[in-house]
């Protein structure tokens, strides 16, 4: 059974964020990059426990051909994205980036 995908606020700054880099470097490689998530949603959607916990309570997905990873919980039903992560970035920035939803 599929789970509904929902994207936080920050991780859909996140991605808008990545968007507008990409196409400026290149016309086109924005939507890409936009795809390319798409499929990594896709596959958390499909089986969201076959990827690992990376941080307390969330698991990751590395993105295809971009360095990105996707930090999400779940639950029986919905895919919770909370960040849209460039690798590049200080790994401290997850501590202070991730936080879990309120139940």
């Amino acid at each position: 059974m599929l789970s509904a995908v929902i994207l936080v606020p920050e991780a859909v700054a996140d991605v808008a964020d990545g968007f507008g880099w990409y196409e400026d470097q290149e016309l086109g490689l924005g939507e890409e990059f936009l795809r390319c998530l798409d499929r990594a949603y896709a596959l958390i959607a499909a089986h969201p426990l076959h990827y690992p916990i990376r941080f307390d309570s969330f698991r990751r997905i590395l993105v295809h051909r971009f360095p990105y990873a996707v930090y999400f919980e779940h639950n029986e039903q919905t895919v919770f994205v909370h960040y849209v992560f460039h690798c590049a970035q200080d790994p401290e920035k997850l501590v202070r980036c991730l936080r879990p939803l309120k139940a």
